[in-house]
């Protein structure tokens, strides 16, 4: 039996824990994302719900403070720039 990790869902300890608030909602340039906040105060997942994959990006600030709207859209369009029209990935 192989020790090397296996492509698939991750083991429950490994799961990211959420804080116990409900996620944001944004549309950002016709692009729909859900915003949810780890545990640990100032990180984010951003779940881009409107793209053509199962995709998103995480940002986190490491004195914990909270993200403002303002700079969660700004975050998506940043993220959105980097996208490869024709994969619906981020550039290479």
């Amino acid at each position: 039996m192989s020790t090397e990790p296996e492509p698939g869902l991750a083991p429950e300890h490994a799961k990211p824990r959420y804080a116990k608030v409900d996620p944001i909602m944004m549309t950002v340039d016709g692009q729909d994302f859900r915003i949810r906040e780890r545990a640990k105060p100032g990180e984010y997942d951003f779940d881009w719900l409107s793209g053509p994959h199962d995709y998103g990006f995480g940002l986190s600030r490491a004195d914990g403070s909270a993200i403002t709207l303002p700079e969660m859209e700004e975050a998506i369009r940043n993220f959105l720039a980097g996208i490869d029209p024709a994969t619906g990935y981020l550039k290479e």
